[in-house]
């Protein structure tokens, strides 16, 4: 395999470390308030998550196994998604452009994550 073609799931992990990094810019430069401070301590955890969880998912010991860290992701992203949202509606966050990137990002890998749990689901159930 050249060093071009990359699988779907290095491309996969590739956008859950970019958006764990954009989120982190945002949360770079929220305020210094009780509230950013906690949305920034919060995230800063929950937009990591999906791409060490999908990493370990990678070498899940089975189906059902990887479909439990998959779902770990997805609640992550879910969490993270919402705290984006938080700092939108509360505009904590200058940046509405990149916020609003951030936050399709988000639920493009929301609807990533869904349909990979679901098709792990029916593979799992066909197989039994």
């Amino acid at each position: 395999m050249s060093v071009d073609k990359k699988t779907r799931s290095e491309i996969l992990e590739d956008r859950l470390i970019d958006f764990a990094l954009d989120v982190n810019r945002i949360l770079d430069k929220l305020p210094r308030t009780y509230l950013g401070n906690n949305l920034s301590s919060q995230l800063t955890r929950s937009s990591t998550s999906p791409a060490l969880n999908y990493g370990e998912a990678q070498s899940a010991s089975s189906t059902k196994d990887y479909i439990h860290k998959m779902r770990i992701s997805l609640k992550e992203l879910r969490e993270t998604s919402v705290g984006i949202k938080i700092i939108e509606r509360g505009k904590l966050s200058d940046d509405n452009d990149f916020l609003l990137k951030v936050k399709k990002e988000a639920s493009e890998l929301i609807a990533i994550f869904i349909s990979s749990i679901n098709s792990a689901n029916s593979k799992m159930n066909n197989n039994n």
